[in-house]
């Protein structure tokens, strides 16, 4: 199996700790890389081959991962000259697999790749999205009203549970063939694309542990609790 990663920006939330080294290297618990955790789970799962799409400080990162023989599977590197966003970066690699794992270099999870990949396969889906259910509040009393301007009902700061996408994703290459070199293209261009023309896009729905490593206080949570999150990510001894 092959797996894409992200790990071109410049992490500018997670600002002091970016300033000097890219987000991919910002240790967790004074022991690991971010990405190097990430690329030890996908090694787990059978993964033998990754590929680093870099930009922002991608000597560091090249520098400290190489060609990956020091973890035992094949690494290498597209190089961004302008930023292209998360998808277009993969139409910069040449040799693509069929079907291939892209993933943000900054998700720390305990998610099966080896299920995630195989039902995105056996579905023959040309995108499957990794997806966690999150909370989300509103700061405000909500009010409906109908033509008549009379109220119709009122909410306190409601909390509604909404499906967002884990920045994880299996892909079939003809989705990337089919868009246009070295162009700046997102993930949120993928989706409105694959709805506006009813592509064969799916979900797979994610109930475990899942953190988006964008915020100092997310970063600190990792650090804080991280001698139990490894044995949830697979990485204790």
């Amino acid at each position: 199996m092959h797996a894409i990663i992200m790990a071109g920006g410049k992490g500018t939330r997670l600002k002091p700790y970016t300033t000097l080294i890219p987000k991919p290297l910002v240790p967790i618990g004074n022991e690991r890389a971010i990405l190097e955790i990430i690329l030890m789970q996908l090694i787990k799962h059978k993964i033998n081959r990754v590929t680093l799409c870099v930009n922002h400080l991608a000597n560091l990162i090249m520098a400290y991962f190489g060609d990956g023989s020091r973890w035992g599977v094949k690494i290498d590197y597209s190089i961004e000259e302008t930023p292209l966003s998360t998808i277009g970066p993969l139409t910069l690699i040449d040799n693509l697999e069929e079907n291939f794992i892209v993933m943000n270099g900054d998700v720390l999870c305990d998610i099966d790749f080896s299920a995630f990949y195989n039902k995105h396969v056996d579905e023959k889906r040309d995108v499957t999205v990794a997806v966690a259910k999150r909370e989300t509040k509103v700061d405000f009393g909500v009010i409906t009203y109908n033509a008549d301007n009379k109220i119709t009902d009122f909410y306190e700061k409601p909390v509604s549970l909404i499906n967002v996408s884990m920045g994880i994703y299996c892909i079939n290459k003809k989705v990337i063939l089919n868009l246009e070199r070295g162009v700046k293209f997102g993930f949120d261009d993928l989706m409105y694309q694959g709805v506006r023309e009813n592509l064969g896009f799916s979900v797979f729905p994610f109930d475990g542990f899942w953190l988006d490593i964008g915020r100092p206080e997310d970063y600190d949570f990792c650090n804080e609790n991280y001698e139990s999150l490894k044995y949830r990510l697979g990485l204790g001894t």
